[in-house]
Formats: structure tokens, C-alpha cells, sequence
């Protein structure tokens, strides 16, 4: 109610880009190295940079977002997460603690249950797959023990999975069916989006590819008996579209990013630049060059931080949409909605280590302990 309430205000004001959700990154920093991921691949001196808790609550102010998903890096590793997550909670802002839970269960005492509160913990998949993903066994067994001492202590638990290239629809249906045993609120769920700079560049998924891996596994939600339905952290429309019933165009003002960078362009998944503050990002950057269809890099995403925020818009401005989908469930067979047109994206810069230079520059507190760049290990996913 209140996010829905958020959102009609917007539209009143009659404002045509606002944020749903601040993806507040308060350091790059993580205990895992996997090999789909491009966040990692920074010198140490960056590494070790974190926002302060006063810098992430001006963030949110400046925002004003209803919900803050706190994403890393692993959140954990900053001193001062509890004096963050406190802050959001006080604020009334509906939090999202993402992590790997490798740390979680050492630190549940800095925090108190809290309908405010939800932990996301990174899960893609079952064992095997998870714990070759992030590329050191025992991290899956690590994360349902962390889920189940959760549950015993009060807190919201969901989990958040990203599908790559090879993924088995049926085994991804069981691990989700799994995940409903083991009573979690919800699952985020999202194809891997390509980082440039991922160790593992051959697992990424087309949006061809994504949108009949979704219909295969979404055709599988509650088959067999006693299997409950699977509970999504998300519009009901953002799952239709990543079954290839919708067309969408990226809003990714949706979900602005705050790291410790200042406020990135255009969006968590794309750093392109940064705005000094949160009205410059808004006002001063070019949209219209970005996303699917506008830009190289965007051509296969289909993330949520890019598209939840378009699936909700759609919802409110056309509700019998979403009726007419709780009616009838999402479509699994038959044709797909048009998708857009690639051909006309403008190539891709690729300005990283131009940013990275400046970053270092301008806000180096000590020394780089090593020349080089942190490279994540490339495990063998097979």
C-alpha cells in the first residue's frame, strides 16, 4: 500500500521519471570471487573505499525511493551495515539486505526483526550449480543454514537468483520448488546481465534465449503433488515479459545506483559515468541513448533494476492487465510479443579504465597495494 501510494503521488505530480527502487552500494568489496560477476575488478584502493552512514542516508533522502536494496559487493564486510540498515528502517524505507550469507550468521545479532527488513540471499541455484557459479563449494549449505536461522529468529528471508547460459529448466523449477520448503517470502529471479567485465564471458543468455528459458520453467510452477506455488519478488507483468508476453523499453531510472562513485549512469548494471548528486543524474543524463535497442551493451538485458520499474508503471497506468494475468497465469505457449529492434544501437564505449583512473585521482585515500587490477578466478562451471 504504501509503495502503491508512492507511486500513484508520482503520477498526480504528474513526474515522469521517479525511482522505485535506490540500489544503495556502499562498497565493492566481497569474500567471493564469481565468475559471472563485473563488480569486483577494481584496484585495492577502490576496494577498500566505502560510503559512510551518513553518506548512504543523504542518499536516500535525496531519493526518496520507498524501497532500498542494499547490494555490494557483500554488505556485511562494512563496519557500519547495522547503523545503515537502522537508519533506512527508521526512515520507513523498505530494505533489502542482499548477500551471499557466508557472513550472515555471524552477524544476525546487529539486527532486530523488522517488517522494514528482509534479507536477499544469493542463491542461483541448487548446490552444484550454485556452488560452482560462485566458485567455492559449501557456500550453498552455508546459505540454508543462514535461511533457516533466520526463520527461527523472526526475519524476512527471501532469495535472489540469476539464470545463465545452460541452466536445465526442470532442475531450476525443483531448486525453486525447494525454496517454497523451506518457506522463503519470495524469489528475485533475473538472467545474468553481460558484464564487460566478467571473467566468464560465456555464459550470458540472449534475450531469445531468456525468454524460453522462463517459459519453460514458469510452465512447471506447482507441478506435482503437494508442490506450492512459487512466491516472486516481483510485478506479476515483469515475470510476463520475461516469459516473452510483453515488450518493454528499459526505464532505468527506476532503480538509480549510489556507490562509491557518487550516482552511476545510467543504471547498477552499467556504469557510464556519475552524477554528483541525485538531481543531476536525473536531469543531466541522456537517457535516450541507453537501453535496449538505443545501446550495444543493453541489447541482451533483460534485468530487473532495468525493466521492474516498467512492468509496475503498466500496471498502474493499465490495471486489467494484471487481472486479466491472476486470471489466467502466465502464457507459456504460443507466440511471443515483439521484441525490439537491435539493429539501429549505437556501439559500445568502453570508458572503465578511463573511470577508474579518474576515480583514483580524485579520491585515492592510500596507496594501491599492487599495480594491477583484482581479477576474479574463472572456475570451471561444468
Amino acid at each position: 500500500m504504501r509503495v502503491g501510494a508512492y507511486i500513484v503521488k508520482q503520477r498526480l505530480f504528474g513526474v515522469k521519471r521517479y525511482p522505485l527502487v535506490l540500489m544503495l552500494e556502499p562498497l565493492f568489496r566481497c569474500n567471493l570471487a564469481c565468475a559471472g560477476c563485473g563488480k569486483i575488478d577494481y584496484p585495492d584502493d577502490i576496494l577498500n573505499k566505502r560510503l559512510s552512514v551518513q553518506e548512504c542516508l543523504d542518499a536516500v533522502d535525496e531519493c526518496g525511493a520507498p524501497i532500498v536494496s542494499i547490494p555490494g559487493g557483500e554488505p556485511l564486510l562494512h563496519r557500519e551495515i547495522k547503523e545503515i540498515v537502522e537508519g533506512l528502517i527508521a526512515r520507513k524505507k523498505f530494505v533489502y539486505l542482499c548477500t551471499n550469507a557466508l557472513l550472515l550468521e555471524k552477524r544476525f545479532d546487529l539486527f532486530k526483526p523488522s517488517p522494514y527488513l528482509t534479507f536477499s540471499i544469493h542463491l542461483d541455484g541448487d548446490r552444484e550449480i550454485h556452488d560452482a557459479a560462485v566458485c567455492q563449494d559449501g557456500v550453498f549449505e552455508q546459505a540454508v543454514s543462514a535461511i533457516r536461522e533466520a526463520h527461527k529468529r523472526g526475519f524476512r528471508v527471501n532469495i535472489n537468483a540469476t539464470l545463465f547460459e545452460g541452466v536445465d529448466a526442470e532442475r531450476m523449477a525443483k531448486f525453486f520448488d525447494y525454496m517454497m520448503e523451506l518457506e522463503v517470502e519470495g524469489i528475485t529471479v533475473s538472467p545474468g546481465f553481460s558484464y564487460e567485465r566478467a571473467p566468464d564471458q560465456d555464459h550470458f543468455l540472449n534475450r531469445e534465449k531468456t525468454r524460453q528459458l522462463f517459459r519453460d520453467i514458469f510452465s512447471r510452477n506447482g507441478k506435482g503433488d503437494g508442490k506450492k506455488k512459487w512466491q516472486f519478488s516481483h510485478s506479476s507483468l515483469f515475470l510476463d515479459f520475461l516469459a516473452g508476453n510483453q515488450t518493454y523499453h528499459c526505464t532505468p531510472w527506476g532503480n538509480p545506483t549510489r556507490n562509491v562513485f557518487g550516482w552511476q549512469r545510467p543504471c547498477y548494471l552499467l556504469g557510464e559515468g556519475y552524477a554528483g548528486s541525485f538531481r543531476e543524474l536525473m536531469e543531466e543524463t541522456d537517457w535516450q541513448t541507453y537501453g535496449t535497442g538505443n545501446y550495444e551493451k543493453c541489447a541482451d538485458c533483460m534485468a530487473h533494476c532495468g525493466y521492474e520499474a516498467s512492468a509496475v508503471t503498466d500496471i498502474v497506468t493499465k490495471p486489467w492487465k494484471a487481472v486479466a494475468l491472476a486470471l489466467r497465469g502466465i502464457r507459456t505457449e504460443g507466440p511471443m510479443a515483439p521484441d525490439i529492434v537491435l539493429g539501429n544501437a549505437r556501439p559500445a564505449e568502453y570508458v572503465f579504465a578511463e573511470q577508474v583512473e579518474s576515480a583514483m585521482e580524485e579520491g585515492a585515500e592510500s596507496k594501491p597495494r599492487n599495480s594491477g587490477e583484482r581479477k576474479a578466478t574463472v572456475c570451471d562451471a561444468a
